[in-house]
């Protein structure tokens, strides 16, 4: 099938519909409130290079990190995915975001049913999947309740990551189809609500299952040279929106300090500070100023902080375009190297997920305002308004 305008938007709507099945059936099959009914939990398509292509209308700190969770499974087990293989992992630097956000990554092969058997690992695409091309990966992310960790809800006034929970680096949960229930039970047995983790696990693996499904229909259906090039195509065509975007912005170099109050543990205010450049239909994002690490948790990953910046440009984005990693293209991100917004292992990240995340995002608003003063909105309260009650029933 050539690309054009109308396969353009069939495939746009084919990838996103994969997306959006996984998280019914993540939704429908959780266990715990935090996933059913407070929805905190992201799914997404990649294409055999692990570039996202696209994501379900979940959580938006999510569209910028879920690329950096494949790209750290793919390190750790490059060419070495099977299909039936899944890849699960929660730590905050090799990938994740914080610790109860846990993330599953799958391979998909075209016309490629799970096998049970449990043997070596492939070496290469082609071998891996025995002989099938590699369609691309699904990838499901939900936050857990409970994974341990010095308080119930994992998200204590901690000092250091060992404090916030069970830290997952990406290994594999399941091989050829088959679930190693030795891992499951490790991540249950520290947990407060093991019977809801294990639930939530069941459910994700649900969803990955249902997305390797439809990616396979998919590709069968129209042939996966065709799926690659639409895919391609759909990266491209964010990447032209966003340009256009950008250039509607006047050039030049836009700067903002702001606050946060502090870090939960000390009393002194917590700088975020930002430069935005913007050069034709590029735009360059500086956060040299922003504190250094702190001791408490409000300590965002980069990848965090990546995702707050793809957000705001997707804001002020005049017309729709696919939320896939095509946006990024052409932003430039630097954050320091052991700052609040990148710091270093094993510094506690557990609200900085939930709100450092925030206040980046106002303060790039706020830097943008000074260009787009009829486009940017005002700062919300920067906070999510989190609230977690933990205890023992009697």
């Amino acid at each position: 099938m050539p690309v054009d305008a109308i396969s353009l938007e069939v495939f746009k709507n084919l990838f996103e519909s994969v997306a959006e099945e996984m998280g019914v059936a993540l939704q429908r099959t959780a266990y715990s409130p935090n996933i059913k009914e407070r929805r905190d939990f992201s799914c997404a398509v990649f294409d055999p290079e692990g570039n996202m292509i696209a994501q379900a209308a979940h959580v938006p700190v999510h569209l910028g990190a879920m690329p950096a969770s494949v790209r750290a499974a793919l390190e750790v087990f490059p060419n070495a995915l099977r299909p039936g293989d899944i890849v699960i992992l929660n730590d905050p630097y090799l990938g994740g975001t914080h610790l109860p956000d846990i993330t599953m990554v799958a391979p998909v092969y075209a016309d490629a049913a799970p096998s049970t058997a449990d043997g070596a690992d492939g070496a290469g695409a082609t071998a891996a999947g025995g002989g099938r091309p590699l369609a691309g990966f699904v990838a499901a992310r939900g936050h857990h309740a409970d994974v341990g960790g010095m308080t119930p809800g994992s998200l204590p006034l901690s000092t250091e990551l060992y404090q916030e929970g069970t830290i997952i680096p990406p290994i594999k949960l399941a091989r050829g189809g088959r679930v190693n229930q030795e891992v499951v039970q490790l991540i249950c047995r520290n947990s407060r609500t093991p019977d809801e983790r294990k639930g939530d696990l069941a459910a994700q693996t649900a969803a990955i299952r249902v997305g390797e499904q439809r990616m396979r229909e998919v590709v069968g259906r129209y042939g996966p040279a065709s799926a690659q090039e639409h895919m391609a195509a759909l990266l491209d065509y964010s990447e032209r929106v966003t340009r256009q975007t950008i250039r509607a912005i006047p050039d030049g170099a836009y700067h903002l300090l702001d606050y946060m109050d502090d870090d939960g543990l000390t009393q002194e205010a917590v700088p975020i500070a930002v430069t935005i450049t913007v050069n034709g239909d590029e735009m360059a994002i500086d956060f040299t100023g922003t504190s250094a690490q702190r001791p408490g948790c409000i300590n965002a990953p980069e990848a965090v902080t990546v995702s707050a910046c793809l957000y705001v440009v997707r804001c002020l984005l005049r017309e729709p375009a696919p939320a896939n990693q095509g946006c990024l293209r052409p932003l430039s991100i630097h954050a320091p190297r052991g700052s609040l917004v990148n710091p270093l292992p094993h510094r506690g990240v557990a609200a900085g997920n939930v709100e450092t995340s925030q206040r980046i995002t106002d303060v790039l608003f706020g830097a943008l305002a000074q260009a787009l003063p009829e486009v940017v909105p005002a700062a919300s309260q920067g906070t999510m308004n989190n609230m977690i009650i933990g205890g023992h029933d009697p």
